[in-house]
């Protein structure tokens, strides 16, 4: 037989990791005591399994890779698909989304960019330029992007930066799980969430993660569409999010004939593009839930399994993410990454939590752990993080970000289309289109400020003191 069964065996491994987890949490008080999602658990567990012990029989994290990016658009298919079943009241919760995440990007470029420039003129003189983007394409963008990136920077001549984009991608998922884990819990404490909610968090089920033989709560059956003997409703729901991914796929597929005709700048764009392809998922999953709800078949699209295969896809991908984080060390960088981590570690979570208690009118804290998990370590860990207080994605926040992604794509642009100006710089022997791009850089945060100050009203500078200015969430 022929077959490939590296996707199987890959999905298997993964699934054993997260039976663990599950055991694990419904038995240590640590897990439970936290909250720490049976994911990021798993990924952890597999994590040294991939690095050390697999690769010595000839398996490694090529299909994980996969896994995460497919399972990722997925997940923004699935969760864009879904019928709301609120008239929405404005666009500003969605405006002020996309303006948290796109402060995030600015920021951390214009820090990564400022510490880099102040190496090359002190400690490393022969430091690569770009080497601060990867603050934004590790933490924001994940290891799989960096690491894409970073090989093209290779192809350039710069040797390594493939492995300094997976360094910072395991560096901004740790920021993302124990970061967020304990944000987690410190809004559990200072009562950032409602009652309700914090009360159904701290039952026994939840906490273990687990129900108990005769704890089964008696729910209503979820109506079935579709007649089982023709089709199931799970595969007639699956059916709909893969036939929009093939969809997505044609149009990326499109875009990329069509940048090639503008020679080899156009197919660097195209490359990124396919890097950040769970955009156009959302985009285009958008658009199909639109058609179909315009001839009133919005029926047929069952809310409750498209949750199921979204939190399906999370799982593996988060699981997946980490145990394909490489574990290899780029000796003659570490200081550089450290520190570059560190600072904007600390300044994303600083200014990310003071911001979002200001600027966001409702389910504040929910939006706040959420765009943290994104920013910090990719869009998986940050539904991961906010499944743990809104586990059947009940609030709007999951919704809001996806309705945020298309308006955060095309404001976000010019920066991706600058990305390789310091690498090209480089080559020419000018630090020139380095401080272009931090130009570029701070005039974003410049109008994210000036948006904030439009956004968050009369509580813009509210106790400024406060990390957290509490409020009805």
């Amino acid at each position: 037989m022929t077959f490939n069964w590296q996707f199987i065996i890959d999905l298997a491994i993964l699934g054993g990791g997260l039976i663990l987890a599950t055991w694990i949490r419904s038995k240590v008080r640590f897990f439970q005591r936290f909250l720490i999602p049976n994911a990021l658990t798993a990924g952890f567990l597999l994590f040294p399994l991939y690095n050390w012990v697999l690769p010595t029989i000839g398996i490694g994290t090529g299909s994980l890779e996969n896994i995460v990016y497919h399972f990722l658009n997925l997940s923004f298919i699935s969760m864009s698909l879904r019928v709301s079943q609120e008239k929405r009241r404005s666009s500003r919760d969605v405006l002020a989304t996309s303006t948290m995440v796109v402060s995030q990007y600015a920021l951390q470029c214009f820090l990564g960019t400022l510490v880099t420039l102040l190496l090359i003129h002190t400690m490393y003189p022969s430091l690569f330029p770009g080497f601060g983007l990867f603050a934004t394409l590790g933490f924001s963008l994940g290891p799989g992007q960096a690491f894409a990136i970073g090989s093209g920077w290779e192809s350039l001549g710069f040797a390594g930066m493939g492995s300094v984009g997976l360094t910072f991608g395991a560096i901004g998922f740790l920021w993302a799980c124990f970061g967020g884990i304990f944000l987690v819990n410190y809004g559990l404490r200072k009562g950032w969430i409602d009652r309700e909610r914090i009360a159904r968090i701290n039952e026994r089920q939840v906490r273990q993660g687990v129900i108990r033989r005769g704890e089964i709560p008696s729910t209503e059956e979820v109506a079935d569409i579709t007649n089982p003997e023709a089709v199931d409703p799970l595969a007639f729901n699956a059916a709909l999010v893969l036939g929009t991914y093939g969809l997505t796929y044609a149009l990326l597929l499109g875009l990329s004939q069509l940048l090639s005709f503008l020679g080899e700048q156009g197919e660097q764009l195209a490359t990124n593009l396919w890097g950040i392809m769970f955009i156009f998922c959302g985009l285009m999953a958008m658009l199909v839930r639109l058609i179909i709800c315009h001839f009133k078949l919005g029926y047929v699209i069952d809310n409750q399994r498209m949750t199921r295969i979204s939190g399906f896809s999370v799982d593996f991908m988060v699981t997946s993410a980490i145990a394909a984080i490489s574990a290899a060390v780029v000796a003659q960088y570490w200081v550089p990454i450290l520190l570059i981590a560190l600072v904007v570690g600390v300044a994303t979570t600083v200014t990310l939590i003071w911001l979002s208690s200001r600027v966001f009118q409702d389910h504040v804290f929910y939006r706040a752990i959420l765009v943290y998990g994104a920013a910090t370590g990719t869009l998986p860990t940050g539904l991961a993080l906010l499944r743990i207080i809104d586990p059947q994605f009940e609030t709007p926040a999951s919704r809001d970000f996806m309705l945020s992604s298309g308006l955060t794509f095309l404001v976000v642009i010019p920066i991706i289309l600058t990305a390789n100006m310091p690498a090209l710089g480089a080559l020419a022997g000018t630090l020139v289109p380095t401080y272009q791009v931090f130009a570029l850089y701070t005039l974003y945060l410049v109008i994210c400020f000036l948006a904030y100050l439009m956004l968050s009203g009369r509580r813009r500078f509210a106790d400024p003191a406060v990390m957290w200015l509490k409020r009805k969430s």
